[in-house]
């Protein structure tokens, strides 16, 4: 385990990789400054970020011993180096169904839907905001109908039983961006029953944009 030190984390209020991170950190209690990217003018693409994090992409957390990208990455490495509270569980198959979980969101839905993906649309390809909020929508609606399907069968308080998991600090960043742009949480009665349970955390109430 690392000795407590000073982190930096250089992230963006909207950005749901970063609010997963920020998540993480409260839960696991680690003292970390908060650097902000303002995506939506183009920090990411200056010099000085650059040096940081050569995807021109956050979160990027600086650490006592070097910097780390991508958030699962990152959060991995923070549930190595501070394993209480655990986001992973000791069974190893259970362990496997949480990551695909937090994967299912991480590396399908918001790889296709992040904003430079969207700015791509509108500013590229240009394309109506009608028909960006179409895209977006249409991907979500088909990821989270998967994850009601296996939360549905697994979920008691949180997405896998009564404990926090890597699968509730993943969705609940989801959520956040599929409301802002007007995704029906209706249709996922068991992700919105996770998502009110995580809500009144303080680690969750912390790490939401509306506190950065």
């Amino acid at each position: 385990m690392e000795p407590t030190q000073t982190y930096t984390l250089y992230h963006y209020y909207r950005s749901s990789c970063s609010y997963r991170v920020r998540i993480a950190l409260n839960l696991k209690n680690v003292p970390c400054q908060l650097h902000p990217i303002d995506l939506k003018v183009g920090e990411q693409h200056a010099a000085a970020y650059h040096q940081i994090n050569p995807q021109d992409i956050v979160p990027a957390l600086v650490t006592p011993n070097g910097i780390l990208t991508q958030s699962l990455a990152i959060i991995e490495y923070l549930e190595e180096c501070y394993p209480t509270p655990a986001l992973l569980p000791q069974d190893s198959l259970l362990r496997a169904k949480v990551r695909a979980f937090a994967q299912a969101i991480a590396c399908e839905v918001h790889p296709i839907n992040n904003l430079r993906v969207l700015d791509y649309l509108r500013h590229d390809l240009h394309q109506p905001e009608a028909t960006v909020q179409d895209w977006y929508q249409y991907w979500v609606k088909l990821t989270f109908a998967t994850l009601e399907q296996i939360s549905s069968n697994t979920a008691g308080i949180y997405t896998f039983g009564d404990t926090l998991s890597l699968a509730d600090v993943a969705l609940i960043p989801q959520i956040y961006n599929a409301r802002r742009y007007n995704v029906d949480m209706a249709l996922f009665p068991t992700l919105s029953k996770i998502e009110k349970n995580c809500l009144i955390l303080p680690a969750f109430v912390q790490a939401h944009p509306d506190r950065c």
